[in-house]
């Protein structure tokens, strides 16, 4: 890679690295976000395409929640297979293969002749957004300078709810001819970026360069961005970070590469981690997020209006998902991501309670929909960013790709769980009182984050590392 003639920038925490170089690790970050982007796309076209497949194929209710949840199915194999294949193959080509295997999805759903035909499609979109879902944080997080890490890291969510909010406008766009083959088929081009800037863009991660014993091609790649003496402080902390887990994680650099994988999550060293990254997964999901974004026109015709104002009424929640998505990325590096995470739980447990409310009181549908909408905004400011940010900072880098893989696998079983049980749960007890479930496990979300999740603002792993085993009560590891 070429470097910049920019001048480093002089003092503050990011001096060494030039201006240029800066440009240049946004602009990958951001290549890498389109990730998330068909992440959040292909999650939410699916809530208004279904308002007008249902009827062409005269799906019935189980169908149609299968279409939907299908597509979680194959996100939870993606995200268990991509760990160790990125492990093997780079960062670079998994992410490649990814956009690819999106473009395949795409296509056989456009072309869908009936149920069948769309349930396999839906389910290989399903293997990319659950494989793009766990190898896109890890990723940003390799190639980012630990101050800006954090900001980084977001943009993946901040993608995801790019994705979801333009899937509403394209729904909006062709809900008046109910056109559903041309809503899906809007992720192709997305799909052709993530394949293009893998084959001709993007750089593989520092860290995966130096588990595989490529430490000059690691130091050129990092030198490209910064200039020389600051490119040898940064290696060498990376390699000091991969020697500390060597021997514990099963791993790092020039440590026993049999031994990584799967069975490096196994490792003392790493279990509270996976602890952490695992509860969060879960309470993320089983705090009713995509109840919300996949079925919120559903939701809002129950209060009486058509499909189409449905769409409509539901691009509120694909703005303030945005906006306060924005407001996460201005906060994670200042704020923190433990505050944030706290802020964020109490804010979707009283929402949640009123939402729930205003279903069994019959509240005014405007009421319903501002109750959403706040919901949204408390995920969106902490719950859904930081869950994507924390993933890619606490597992050693050895652990990185595959702790990633395990935890987002947990996040799609959960969300399929909780995305095919929604409507029967809402017949059996009611809408009212299927949100107050979701209320109760975001307050255990919370106090989970009280007493587990450490901060990891502007953290090498290694402080991380003793925090976490400290709140776990293992004190000679956090010692």
């Amino acid at each position: 890679m070429q470097g910049y003639s920019s001048a480093p920038i002089a003092r503050g925490p990011l001096a060494g690295i030039s201006a240029g170089g800066l440009r240049r690790i946004r602009f990958h970050a951001g290549l890498i976000a389109v990730g998330g982007f068909l992440f959040g796309f292909d999650t939410g076209v699916i809530s208004g395409a279904l308002l007008f497949i249902k009827d062409d194929f005269d799906l019935d209710s189980f169908q149609q929640g299968s279409v939907v949840s299908v597509l979680v199915l194959g996100a939870m194999a993606g995200a268990l297979g991509s760990g160790r294949f990125a492990d093997r193959i780079g960062r670079r080509w998994i992410f490649g293969l990814e956009g690819a295997v999106f473009l395949a999805g795409t296509a056989i759903a456009v072309s869908a002749t009936g149920y069948g035909m769309l349930v396999v499609g839906r389910l290989v979109l399903g293997l990319a957004v659950g494989a793009a879902s766990a190898t896109v944080p890890p990723y940003i997080s390799e190639i980012s300078p630990k101050e800006i890490r954090g900001r980084l890291l977001t943009l993946n969510q901040l993608m995801i709810t790019v994705g979801i909010l333009v899937a509403y406008l394209v729904n909006l766009a062709f809900s008046g001819g109910g056109t559903w083959r041309a809503m899906i088929g809007v992720g192709a081009l997305p799909a052709l970026v993530m394949v293009a800037s893998s084959l001709w863009v993007l750089p593989e991660s520092p860290e995966w360069l130096l588990t595989h014993g490529r430490r000059a091609e690691a130091r050129a790649l990092v030198a490209s961005v910064s200039d020389e003496a600051t490119a040898d402080r940064l290696i060498e902390a990376r390699e000091r970070n991969l020697a500390a887990v060597g021997d514990s994680a099963a791993g790092g650099a020039g440590g026993d590469r049999k031994a990584a994988g799967w069975r490096s999550l196994l490792a003392r060293r790493v279990r509270p981690a996976l602890i952490v990254g695992l509860a969060l997964a879960a309470g993320q999901q089983f705090g009713g997020i995509n109840t919300i974004i996949y079925y919120a026109p559903t939701i809002i015709e129950r209060t009486g209006l058509t499909a189409s104002n449905a769409i409509v009424y539901s691009l509120a929640i694909g703005v303030i998902n945005l906006v306060m998505t924005l407001v996460a990325i201005r906060l994670i590096d200042r704020a923190g991501r433990r505050d944030l995470l706290l802020w964020s739980f109490a804010a979707m447990a009283v929402t949640m309670g009123l939402l729930g409310l205003a279903f069994v009181a019959d509240w005014d549908p405007v009421l319903t929909l501002l109750f959403m909408v706040l919901y949204i905004a408390g995920f969106a400011g902490g719950v859904g960013p930081v869950f994507w940010t924390l993933i890619g900072e606490i597992f050693p880098p050895s652990a990185s790709a595959t702790g990633a893989s395990a935890c987002t696998a947990m996040n799609w079983a959960s969300n399929f769980t909780v995305s095919l049980v929604f409507l029967p749960a809402v017949g059996l007890i009611g809408e009212g009182e299927t949100f107050w479930v979701f209320g109760v496990i975001s307050a255990l979300g919370l106090l989970f984050t009280v007493r587990f999740v450490p901060e990891t603002k502007a953290r090498d792993f290694a402080e991380v590392d003793r925090d976490l085993h400290k709140r776990f009560g293992d004190r000679r590891l956090a010692d």
